[in-house]
């Protein structure tokens, strides 16, 4: 079976799961999810627990049990707690300012780049005297925050030398010598 598949997804309180053939619908505080799941994979609930079964072994069920399991399992955890992204801006001069759901940055470039952030996201830019600007990514929706903080980090990816560029939090970057002194 499938490691990841075959455990159970526990509900918390004030949480419902509505399933509608191969539909599954998400309610909670933060919002609502809806899933569409494959014809061949099953989701049951039991007991106050999410069950998602598969019908056989093939290769293509099994990579199907876990992904809806953990899809089903983001939607739980995102409609009761959310989910949050921070982005650190390396760089002289580089700047990020949330006007509303407009995303304003100033990434050495020649101009100033704007993005559009969708609704389910919520988006803050912080900036202390001394540090790098933060952005922090809200949302109840994995894998939309997932995309946007994806699509903030392509305007500029750190680079190896320095490590000026988008990058997250905690994250640690590969650094590079550079060049060598000719002996």
């Amino acid at each position: 079976m499938s490691r990841i598949g075959k455990l159970p997804i526990s509900i918390p309180a004030g949480v419902t799961i509505e399933i509608n053939k191969n539909i599954v619908t998400v309610k909670g505080k933060l919002g609502e999810l809806i899933q569409k799941i494959d014809d061949d994979i099953k989701v049951e609930i039991e007991n106050n627990t999410v069950v998602v079964l598969r019908p056989t072994d093939q290769k293509r069920h099994k990579a199907l049990h876990g992904l809806y399991r953990a899809l089903i399992a983001n939607m739980v955890e995102g409609v009761s707690k959310g989910f949050e992204t921070k982005q650190e801006f390396v760089g002289v001069g580089y700047r990020a300012e949330a006007k509303g759901q407009v995303l304003e940055m100033s990434l050495g470039y020649s101009h100033n780049i704007a993005i559009q952030i969708p609704q389910e996201v919520k988006v803050e830019a912080t900036t202390e005297k001394r540090k790098n600007p933060v952005v922090v990514l809200k949302s109840h929706n994995k894998q939309l925050l997932g995309m946007v903080a994806a699509k903030i980090r392509a305007m500029r990816p750190p680079e190896p030398y320095k490590g000026k560029g988008i990058k997250f939090v905690d994250e640690e970057l590969r650094r590079k010598a550079g060049k060598s002194a000719a002996q």
